[in-house]
């Protein structure tokens, strides 16, 4: 209960604080730069020298990326036949195919599953930002530039560069090496600000107006988030025979709305100025949607 109650009031005091002006109107780049910088390393440090590694806890890896192969190909035939350009198909690819597993994904998972099943969802977001700087970025650059010219080099520095991606990878070769036992109550302090900073970060974004006109591409987005990705992760975890609590981390993780750090992305690739609002809308609605689902349910 304590956790339902963590994400309704963080959510809304973003959202009162940003209402009554009382904050910063670009204050939630500095939250965001706290946790992507501090918070979701430590996290890492925290769980994933835990882990106790299976064949089966590949699932969340293979699950995620497929999740935005699958919507690749669906926005594809979605887009021609209602006769999309290229760049509208590819800012659907992104609001759709990739999700905030991290920012949503693990407040929500502290609040539905508790803290022992928080290492999945980890595995789960790191795969998820490895496709959006991979898959991602090829889309936005095809949709977004004149040449469409995919650089390697680019993308290779925005995945070494990422700070919970390295955070990950130090955490999973370190603890080969080191015992991080005594450092433990350092990282879960800054691990727990994960969730309230987070929430509050989405509640300072949230908008509500504008809906309207988006609903055509609003609601494609959605059906393919909540409905057609759990379904994809669903079907291939009785596929593969995958069952218990990685199945539903996995498939929970799927169902979350558009990635928050998209937004740098699009600026970073330079796409053209109404792509980036068209989405930059959409992912504000996402968020709405699920914050209404959130407070419908508690």
């Amino acid at each position: 209960m304590v956790n339902f109650v963590l994400i309704a009031v963080c959510i809304i005091a973003g959202m009162v604080f940003k209402a009554t002006k009382s904050i910063h109107p670009d204050a939630h780049k500095g939250i965001n730069t706290w946790i992507l910088y501090l918070a979701l390393p430590a996290v890492s440090f925290k769980y994933l020298p835990k882990v106790h590694w299976t064949t089966e806890m590949l699932f969340p890896i293979v699950a995620t990326f497929l999740t935005s192969v699958f919507c690749f190909f669906f926005m594809m035939f979605y887009s021609k036949s209602k006769g999309y350009s290229r760049r509208s198909r590819s800012t659907l690819e992104l609001v759709s195919g990739y999700s905030n597993t991290s920012f949503i994904g693990f407040p929500l998972i502290l609040a539905f599953y508790g803290e022992s099943l928080l290492s999945i969802a980890i595995i789960c977001d790191q795969t998820m930002f490895f496709s959006l700087s991979t898959l991602g970025i090829i889309a936005a650059l095809k949709g977004g530039s004149k040449s469409g010219k995919i650089s390697a080099t680019f993308i290779l520095k925005r995945l070494i560069t990422f700070p919970p991606l390295v955070g990950c990878i130090a955490a999973l070769v370190l603890s080969q090496f080191i015992d991080f036992t005594l450092a433990e109550p350092f990282f879960d302090k800054l691990a727990a600000t994960v969730s309230p900073l987070a929430l509050f970060s989405v509640g300072l974004q949230l908008k509500f107006n504008g809906w309207k006109k988006l609903i055509p591409q609003m609601s494609v987005s959605m059906l393919y988030k909540l409905i057609l990705a759990p379904a994809i992760t669903l079907g291939l975890a009785f596929l593969l025979g995958i069952k218990g609590n990685i199945a539903k981390i996995t498939i929970f993780e799927s169902a979350m709305p558009t990635v928050s750090y998209f937004k740098h992305h699009s600026r970073t690739i330079s796409i053209k100025h109404k792509t980036h609002e068209f989405n930059h809308r959409i992912q504000h609605h996402h968020w709405t949607f699920y914050f209404r689902i959130l407070v419908s349910n508690y």
